[in-house]
């Protein structure tokens, strides 16, 4: 018989991502996400909203990421697998907890205040069809190559269309993204 053990998460940080190092200099980074559910109550025809938080851990490359450009209440997807983990506490205590170990993350929402991470004017803007998303002080041609160093301001232009953007328009540099 096949086993699977796969989670897909959308949704929030309840607290700052909290990095560590283990004594081999690998990057261990837990955080905690908050995912709404709405459903409507078949007793009383009302609308309920049930939140569940999850904890989550992350090594690696990727955990200094998410350290670096996520903040509390930042909307995040986590794709990674459920782990059991069991400790001792100095007391003696037997502790447990089922947890969520990412394998992979990606940037949802904007920037700034409930998205991704802060940075400058419009960063975030899904970029118009043809040009790739400004970022830090140029502009970014089609091309890929950058020019200018001034404001942003009365430059940008504002998309019409909705779209969920990935990191690709996070307006980070290839170097910047680690994968």
């Amino acid at each position: 018989m096949a086993n699977l053990n796969k989670v897909f998460l959308m949704g929030n940080l309840t607290r700052d991502p909290e990095i560590r190092y283990t004594q081999g200099g690998t990057a261990v980074t837990r955080l905690g996400i908050a995912v709404n559910r709405r459903y409507k109550d078949p007793g009383t025809d009302q609308w309920k909203d049930q939140v569940d938080f999850i904890d989550v851990v992350m090594f690696g490359r990727r955990a200094e990421v998410i350290s670096e450009y996520f903040r509390k209440g930042n909307p995040i997807f986590v794709e990674g697998r459920l782990s059991f983990r069991t400790w001792d506490t100095p007391a003696g205590e037997r502790r447990s907890k089922l947890e969520v170990v990412a394998e992979n993350f990606e940037f949802i929402g904007g920037r700034g205040p409930g998205g991704g991470s802060d940075a400058g004017p419009g960063a975030g803007r899904a970029a118009p069809a043809g040009e790739a998303p400004a970022s830090g002080g140029g502009t970014r041609e089609a091309d890929g190559s950058s020019e200018g160093g001034g404001s942003q301001q009365g430059s940008e232009k504002e998309t019409s269309k909705e779209e969920t953007p990935s990191y690709d328009d996070s307006g980070l540099s290839d170097s910047e993204v680690p994968f």
